[in-house]
């Protein structure tokens, strides 16, 4: 069996067997096939898709290609959360904390930025001395001890969507489905929880641009999780707009401080509440509306922003920008980003609005790309609000002033302006279960 027979027969529209499917990540997982082959297949895939068994195999494949976590040594109900990406996404700063207050264990593994989207980890990472990195035995302890553990994806956990996972990034291939369900429900399978809500980001900010795309996504995920004796279950939620008001790392973190605090903004507290929800719910915490009044409830009571001090604190960060967010590191440039007309934000293009924080440092071209943790951007208008001309749109932050030109001019192409407010549309568009 050989790499080329696999992508020229992926190329050329045929369906890989499970046996072709496992050799060739078992390949990927071993060095033994290069980048270039495994950056080929990947756009293989991307134009000529997957049948829902390709994908499957796929996934069993992704999940078996490292060790598993050891599940039988964490004590109590295991509830994970995943998103599929998104433009001021931090829901999981938020949602893991409301969960891990009321006993339910979150084990979480998370990923680095991809493409216009942030991750996760750099978010934490932006927390001085937060590591992301623990051993098995920490990870089981830390989970056991306080109830959420969040990290990046370990070395030993499903190794090929690592590498799977960066060459996408750096190849325009993250937006297949095939790709992406294999690689969420590789690694969550790989770490084994009981319990499993997705939220599947739909829109001009998401990998899936349409609310059909996405619930395709959507079963698909919760068909496989199924298949493998999970819980699941599957939110399809909006990003035709930014979630919040801070897109970029440190900015992120502050906003998601604040919401726990009871200070966020009305559309991330809304899909927070609703995630949680849901996530408590699967966990045997009453149906999702009694588990929705609990989630408000630890924000109201603070124990949710205790459980993340809590966290922050068992992984080596620094508490106090968590007391006291004005400590974060500030960046040395900001930028007024002010309208040329006056009317109402009637659409953004959201991943574009992501690619201008990219521009500024606060993603990555390329895998090897240093991120600048305190640029980013913070709205001051939203869609459906009001601008006047030379109204400050957002303010931009970055150690690279150099870099204000190529964003403003990204962002304000991506702002549309009308006469009138544009309609109302949900944050959550339906429920996969």
């Amino acid at each position: 069996m050989r790499a080329y027979d696999i992508i020229k027969k992926k190329r050329d529209g045929g369906e890989l067997s499970a046996e072709e499917i496992k050799y060739f990540i078992g390949g990927v997982t071993d060095g033994s096939i290069p980048d270039y082959q495994i950056s080929a297949l990947c756009m293989a895939i991307y134009f000529r898709g997957m049948t829902v068994r390709e994908t499957c195999d796929l996934t069993y494949a992704v999940r078996d290609s490292g060790e598993k976590l050891d599940s039988s040594a964490i004590r109590g109900i295991r509830v994970d959360k995943h998103s599929t990406g998104g433009v001021g996404d931090k829901t999981s700063l938020v949602v893991a904390p409301i969960v891990a207050s009321y006993g339910v264990k979150v084990a979480k593994m998370s990923g680095r930025g991809l493409g216009h989207t942030g991750g996760t980890v750099d978010k934490l990472e932006s927390i001085e001395g937060f590591r992301t990195t623990l051993t098995d035995a920490e990870f089981v302890s830390q989970v056991n001890d306080i109830g959420l553990a969040i990290v990046g994806q370990s070395k030993q956990f499903a190794p090929a969507d690592k590498k799977l996972y960066a060459l996408r990034d750096v190849t325009a291939t993250v937006d297949s489905m095939p790709l992406i369900a294999s690689s969420i429900m590789g690694k969550k399978l790989a770490a084994d929880d009981d319990c499993i809500v997705l939220d599947v980001k739909t829109g001009s900010g998401s990998f899936m641009k349409t609310v059909k795309e996405s619930k395709a996504l959507a079963r698909l995920m919760v068909d496989i999780g199924r298949g493998a004796g999970k819980k699941m279950v599957a939110l399809i939620t909006n990003m035709d707009r930014p979630l919040g008001y801070a897109i970029g790392n440190s900015l992120e973190v502050i906003e998601a401080v604040e919401t726990l605090r009871g200070r966020g903004p009305s559309d991330l507290t809304e899909v927070c509440l609703t995630l949680a929800a849901y996530m408590l719910s699967l966990a045997g915490m009453g149906t999702p509306d009694e588990a929705k009044r609990l989630a408000r409830r630890a924000i109201e009571d603070g124990s949710a922003l205790r459980k993340f001090m809590e966290t922050v604190a068992a992984q080596g960060g620094d508490v106090r920008l968590i007391e006291d967010p004005s400590r974060f590191p500030k960046a040395r440039y900001s930028h007024a980003v002010l309208s040329k007309a006056e009317g109402y934000i009637t659409k953004v293009d959201t991943e574009a609005y992501g690619l201008a924080s990219l521009a500024l440092g606060a993603g990555r071209n390329t895998a090897e790309d240093r991120i600048d943790f305190s640029a980013g951007i913070i709205l001051r208008k939203k869609t459906g609000d009001f601008v006047r001309a030379g109204g400050e749109i957002a303010t931009l932050y970055s150690e690279n002033a150099a870099a204000f030109a190529s964003a403003e001019r990204i962002l304000l192409a991506a702002t549309s302006l009308g006469d009138r407010p544009p309609e109302q549309e949900p944050l959550v568009y339906g429920i996969v279960e």
